[in-house]
């Protein structure tokens, strides 16, 4: 086990700059996910670590020990690949044992790891079969398994489910979280799945053109969101996103939609006619009784059935495109007023996109109350 820091690290092919200075720090035994939309960088991030780039500045930090001009293998990392990277002409056990015979250990320690590590995957019984006489998942699970043989302080790993179809990553998933619990091996895990990020992730990084987005626990990012870009990449069906203008000293904003909004949780700094963006998932979107007071109408012009639920898209009075989820079937061109709780609101700055959080207006007698309120949030 081992600790992993970043600090500074970038990288550029040429004039185009890839990654721009990546600050981070791994406690022994985490597993930190990074997400982010195809060429966000995170892939080659990864590789940075792994060494099989070279920075362009910053350093690599493994254990205490500086390794950013070493090679992958004087590294002490293991790298699990989206493509498994087997040797097609090797027996399950020969591709687990390649990297130790490398390295020169006894016949008796190599066969004592492998063996452990197969069991541990289910696999103890294909070690003499060849890679093309396995499923994508049993490829999968020896690829980790020559992962697990070398003991590694680091694991590494590059969307190692993408190839496989939706109900073996369910399974893979899980298997994956268990073993690396199990084993606490720190881990660095990169996939554009906010599923996989949410389930798999002590923390995610959500990279955005080559910088963290933000960099916090998973129910952190889902609930509390740094900017509009988190907010609309994390959650599906994504969040939406309603142009507003603060109002009412900071108290509330009003739509361009039409209703004006007081906000639940306190006032945000600022002049009254600030540009905003008021996020709402679509989740917490409820369809009010007709003639509602406060409610918008959306005109819909698809319908999603997932079975036990159903997504509504439509458009509200301006244009603005909105989604709703809920229980039950609508049909396209059926209007409907819908709402939602002030309480289940994201605030944001129209113009930078940041999150805006409540400032207290109370007097000083009352500041301990309401620090205590902004963190029970």
């Amino acid at each position: 086990m081992a600790t992993l820091e970043l600090a500074g690290l970038a990288k550029s092919f040429g004039a185009l700059a890839v990654l721009h200075g990546v600050d981070l720090a791994l406690a022994d035994g985490e597993m930190v996910v990074i997400v982010g939309a195809s060429g966000c960088g995170k892939s080659t991030l990864l590789r940075l670590v792994a060494g099989l780039e070279e920075p362009s500045a910053g350093s690599v930090v493994l254990d205490g020990r500086d390794v950013t001009r070493l090679d992958p293998a004087a590294r002490d990392i293991a790298m699990v690949f989206q493509n498994y990277a087997l040797y097609p002409h090797m027996s399950v056990f020969e591709n687990m044992a390649y990297g130790l015979r490398i390295r020169r250990l006894g016949r008796a320690d190599i066969r004592r790891r492998v063996d452990q590590a197969a069991r541990m995957l289910g696999i103890e019984g294909l070690l003499d079969r060849k890679p093309r006489q396995l499923s994508g998942g049993q490829r999968q699970r020896v690829a980790m398994g020559r992962a697990i043989v070398r003991e590694p302080k680091l694991f590494l790993f590059d969307e190692p489910l993408s190839n496989l179809d939706a109900r073996l990553r369910v399974q893979m998933r899980a298997e994956i979280r268990r073993l690396q619990r199990r084993l606490g091996v720190t881990s660095l895990y990169v996939t554009h799945d906010q599923v996989e990020a949410m389930t798999l992730g002590d923390r995610l990084v959500v990279m955005h053109e080559g910088r963290p987005a933000q960099v916090a626990s998973p129910l952190e990012v889902f609930s509390r969101p740094a900017n509009t870009y988190v907010a609309g990449f994390i959650g599906a069906p994504a969040m939406n996103f309603l142009p507003a203008r603060l109002a009412d000293a900071g108290r509330a904003a009003v739509l361009k939609a039409g209703p004006v909004i007081a906000f639940a949780d306190g006032p945000r700094a600022g002049r009254d006619g600030r540009a905003l963006i008021i996020g709402i998932r679509p989740e917490d979107v409820t369809v009010l009784p007709e003639g509602a007071a406060q409610g918008l109408r959306l005109a819909v012009d698809l319908v999603e059935p997932l079975g036990s639920e159903t997504l509504l898209h439509g458009r509200l009075p301006g244009g603005a495109a909105f989604t709703v989820q809920r229980a039950g079937m609508v049909r396209v061109g059926e209007e409907m007023t819908v709402g939602f709780s002030p309480a289940s609101l994201h605030v944001f700055e129209a113009e930078t996109g940041r999150r805006l959080e409540p400032v207290s207006l109370a007097p000083p007698a009352r500041v301990e109350s309401s620090a205590a309120m902004h963190g029970s949030r």
